[in-house]
């Protein structure tokens, strides 16, 4: 199993409808975030800091996870809604909104 650590902030303005947002996720979506694979998935807010965590099977990659997901027109629609309440991190890749982050420990 591989766990996946990364952020992203939101606009100065977004963090009430972020909660919101997330108090209520669309059942649609929390079905296609399992069936891609994505399992024991958090999201934490410092402020308008995000950090999420989710784990997945060794060998799948993020971007085939996220392309999963985009295949469904109700997760496309949750992602275009989100994404417009937060702001890129500076050094993600490749044009990626959210920043990887390196695991340095772990205890099992």
């Amino acid at each position: 199993m591989q766990r996946v650590a990364r952020t992203v902030r939101l606009g100065p303005d977004a963090v009430e409808e972020y909660d919101r947002l997330h108090a209520a996720v669309w059942p649609e979506v929390l079905a296609a975030i399992e069936r891609a694979g994505i399992r024991n998935y958090s999201i934490f807010r410092a402020g308008c800091l995000l950090f999420s965590y989710f784990e997945l099977a060794d060998g799948i990659e993020v971007s085939e996870v996220t392309e999963r997901l985009l295949d469904a027109p109700e997760c496309r629609r949750w992602e275009e809604l989100v994404q417009s309440l937060q702001e890129p991190q500076d050094g993600a890749p490749g044009g990626a909104w959210w920043l990887p982050m390196k695991e340095v420990f772990h205890q099992a």
